[in-house]
């Protein structure tokens, strides 16, 4: 079978982070970009490893027939119109979060997708980390037994040190902090706990940095979830805290608790219950998109369309669905009030 070939478009932060993967990747190569800006194609040859054709017009590249995969790297305010046109053209879709800025807007990228039958991969990588593909088989083992209660949060406080500050601060492309990059977390409890949310009640504030002054939305929101069955979970999200990265998590269970690398369970005879047992992983400790996992993610996704199957993990009905909820808690800080998750049909 034939390589997938991928068309990047948007040649940013995060691009250069998914073309890196790509070289890794078994069974797909990058073969065009489109960007507004110009481009050394020489360069891009060298880093892609072979020829890559180089567009300034997105219809354009939509055009080329010999490309399989459209990895959509462009801001936030731009990914609805791009994916859909994408899917509309046949291509196969890498969209990195979020989806769109809205929920209506994110249910027509979902029709389109299901309309043309094409697949879809959202870059909701911390689910391939080590850190939670650990916790993950934590829970998944039963060391912390029935888990009652799980808290992801996400600090990283996103100022004028980071490129992305100049469009993120904008209300029509950042959208809010869950939307700008706390969504990782919401995700990652949500994979976590493994259980449709009924009800989430959301309160949101900001810092009085005036380094984040510019920002045209609350920048530090929490979340409380209820699951179906009556279980209880917590996002923070704080994209304007001086601090170094920390992305925590912390369940707790009828026979033990997970907290970041630390375990303690009763499952496991002979264990200090004064102390906790630390568990050797690596830990999402930078917000640097070079240092998250695409590859295996990426790798993931081009298997499984070489395949015609579904994208384990991140495909894009879980990502769908991590969006409900997140919609769902931004509109319970803007109305003061608790929504459920019938409300977003």
């Amino acid at each position: 079978m034939d390589d997938l070939k991928i068309g990047i478009v948007g040649m940013g932060w995060a691009a250069g982070a998914h073309l890196e993967a790509y070289r890794a990747v078994k069974g797909a190569k990058v073969a065009a970009v489109c960007s507004r800006r110009p481009q050394d194609r020489a360069e891009l040859e060298r880093r892609c490893g072979g020829p890559v054709a180089v567009y300034t017009d997105y219809a354009r590249m939509l055009e080329d027939r010999s490309l399989d995969v459209i990895d959509i790297c462009t801001p936030p305010s731009l990914h609805v119109e791009q994916a859909i046109a994408a899917a509309r053209a046949g291509k196969h879709l890498v969209l990195e979060k979020p989806i769109g800025l809205s929920w209506p807007e994110v249910q027509r990228v979902h029709q389109a997708i299901q309309q043309e039958r094409v697949r879809s991969c959202v870059c909701f990588e911390v689910r391939f980390s080590a850190q939670f593909t650990l916790a993950k088989s934590v829970v998944q083992q039963g060391l912390l037994g029935e888990v009652h209660y799980g808290e992801v949060d996400y600090y990283h406080g996103l100022g004028p040190w980071y490129a992305q500050f100049a469009w993120n601060v904008s209300k029509d492309s950042g959208g809010s902090s869950l939307l700008s990059a706390g969504c990782h977390a919401l995700d990652a409890l949500l994979w976590l706990m493994d259980e449709p949310v009924e009800e989430v009640t959301s309160y949101s504030t900001r810092s009085k940095s005036q380094v984040f002054a510019p920002y045209e939305y609350d920048t530090t929101s929490t979340t409380i979830l209820r699951f179906r069955s009556g279980r209880l979970g917590k996002v923070t999200s704080s994209i304007d805290c001086l601090q170094p990265y920390y992305f925590h998590c912390h369940l707790v269970g009828s026979e033990g608790s997970l907290m970041d690398d630390r375990l303690h369970s009763q499952k496991l005879p002979g264990m200090d219950p004064k102390n906790w047992s630390r568990l050797a992983m690596q830990m999402v400790d930078s917000g640097d998109v070079k240092d998250h996992p695409y590859l295996p993610q990426l790798q993931a996704f081009v298997d499984a369309t070489r395949a015609d199957q579904e994208m384990p993990l991140t495909s894009f009905e879980s990502a769908f669905e991590t969006h409900r909820v997140l919609f769902a808690a931004d509109r319970s800080a803007a109305e003061r009030r608790p929504v459920r998750l019938a409300e977003l049909r």
